[in-house]
């Protein structure tokens, strides 16, 4: 059996207890942690600005799906966690500009109060099942 692979790669900022990315190869199940707006360098991205935001933590899950050799086809499920739920219209735009809209992954979108730091107002994660 093959061995999963955690992990953690250089285009997406330095994680502090957890991996980016967890591809299990044995059934092919890629699990991505909670993305946000931070850079390589781990500076945040659009400060005060949702869509900006929205559109860094989607090219960060396009990094993390790059790093465990899967695409946007490949994703099955995202769950949303919005500080702003006035914003989903324009986090679905975003969207929309990655995933196949006539078949678009399963989706989980929860309001929260607050996310791991106050200018953070967008999080997402994701599961992709690469063939």
């Amino acid at each position: 059996m093959a061995e999963k692979r955690f992990l953690s790669p250089d285009t997406l900022p330095a994680p502090f207890g957890y991996s980016h990315v967890v591809d299990s190869p044995a059934d092919r199940i890629v699990y991505i942690s909670g993305q946000v707006p931070l850079d390589a360098e781990g500076q945040l991205v659009g400060e005060g600005d949702f869509e900006a935001q929205t559109r860094q933590v989607f090219e960060n899950l396009t990094r993390a799906l790059e790093a465990a050799d899967a695409a946007w086809g490949d994703v099955v499920k995202l769950n949303y966690f919005l500080t702003d739920l006035t914003q989903i219209t324009s986090v679905r735009a975003i969207r929309d500009q990655y995933v196949d809209t006539e078949r678009p992954p399963a989706s989980t979108l929860v309001m929260v109060s607050g996310l791991f730091r106050p200018d953070v107002m967008v999080e997402i994660e994701a599961v992709a099942l690469p063939a």
